[in-house]
């Protein structure tokens, strides 16, 4: 089989294909990464969330999240905090500004994966959000039948 037919090749070149576009807006007019732009979306509307929250919740691991948060806060975007209870752990929250340039950013974000999306042939768009969320919801069936199959010591929760 040629890669260019290998469905996971194909699946992970027009996700990052979109992601890329899509980065266009908020890299260009914003300065941000695709990680720092990640950490935004994921600090919207949350208020204080801890670091492994984050990278639980994204495909970013501890290592980007705390990157991606020291330029975030070099900027003045998001605020760090160590709780008492635990100062190996870090949290974050938007500030002010951020959650303005935040909103802003997603507005123009929204409008070209519309745009993308409005592209698609009739009935395309319908078809794919149906296929992704199949393909989603059964690799959270498989991973966790794997976790409650595997043995305690290798056992772990599903990602989100």
């Amino acid at each position: 089989m040629k890669l260019e037919e290998f469905f996971p090749y194909r699946l992970a070149i027009a996700a990052d294909a979109f992601s890329r576009n899509l980065q266009d807006v908020y890299a260009r007019e914003y300065g941000l990464t695709r990680e720092e732009w990640r950490l935004m979306s994921i600090l919207d509307g949350v208020g204080r969330i801890s670091s492994l929250d984050i990278a639980r919740r994204t495909t970013l691991d501890k290592v980007q999240v705390s990157r991606a948060a020291a330029r975030l806060e070099a900027k003045g975007l998001i605020i760090r905090h160590i709780p008492d209870s635990d100062r190996r752990l870090r949290e974050y929250e938007c500030t002010p500004q951020g959650r303005e340039m935040y909103q802003e950013a997603r507005g123009k974000v929204n409008a070209r994966a519309q745009s993308m999306l409005e592209a698609l042939p009739p009935g395309g768009r319908a078809a794919l959000e149906t296929g992704v969320n199949a393909l989603i919801e059964t690799m959270r069936l498989d991973i966790e039948t794997r976790a409650q199959s595997a043995p305690p010591s290798e056992a772990r929760p599903p990602r989100s």
